[in-house]
């Protein structure tokens, strides 16, 4: 539970910005990650009253800022096992995206509310990113009250931006967490639609 508190943290650090960041160097994605998480911190500062009284406000903002960040398509291409993802009808595959979408803001949005002060260091890219379509970015959090967290990031670059498809907290793996949960659900006999139907009715009792 603790190192998902943290991954939940980071993830924050990410995308809580604003989307007038979107023109900050996004050829760079060690700048660009180091502006996003910048940003972060000063609105998480700015309105701790306001994420803690709020929950709808909380959720709306991770919502508006996780989206453009996130390359969510192939996210959710990639929690699934392969012989669902490829069986799965177009129409299948974009319901799920949408549902799995809203299960990973509320998960974002859900610990908003529990910043305290971290701050994020990354490193540079070994080998440097020009001409690279993927990445991968350490960093570490950095705690007051804890030994520093390290977590990486993996990045595509699409058009001209990086985004996010994978990150790790302390070797733990976000697409490989969702894949092993989904991959349970599968063993257990569940199809596309069986998988679409578990996450809208755990997003639907969330939303309670």
């Amino acid at each position: 539970m603790k190192k998902l508190v943290s991954f939940i943290l980071i993830c924050v650090s990410l995308f809580l910005a604003s989307m007038q960041m979107a023109s900050a160097n996004d050829s760079d994605p060690v700048s660009m990650l180091q502006s996003l998480a910048n940003q972060m911190i000063a609105n998480l500062k700015a309105n701790k009253a306001t994420l803690k009284t709020n929950p709808s406000l909380v959720y709306s903002l991770a919502r508006k800022i996780v989206v453009p960040h996130a390359d969510l398509a192939e996210m959710s291409k990639r929690v699934l096992p392969p012989q669902i993802w490829n069986s799965a009808t177009s129409s299948q595959r974009a319901q799920f995206e949408s549902e799995f979408t809203t299960l990973l803001v509320r998960t974002y949005a859900s610990a908003l509310s529990d910043y305290t002060d971290q701050t994020v260091e990354f490193r540079p890219v070994r080998g440097g990113s020009a001409g690279k379509t993927t990445v991968r970015v350490d960093s570490q959090i950095i705690r007051s009250d804890g030994a520093p967290i390290n977590v990486n990031y993996s990045l595509i670059y699409q058009g001209s931006n990086w985004k996010l498809y994978d990150m790790t907290v302390e070797g733990v793996s976000l697409i490989e967490s969702f894949r092993s949960q989904f991959s349970d659900k599968v063993a257990q006999g569940s199809d596309m639609a069986g998988l679409i139907q578990y996450i809208s009715a755990h997003n639907n009792k969330n939303n309670k």
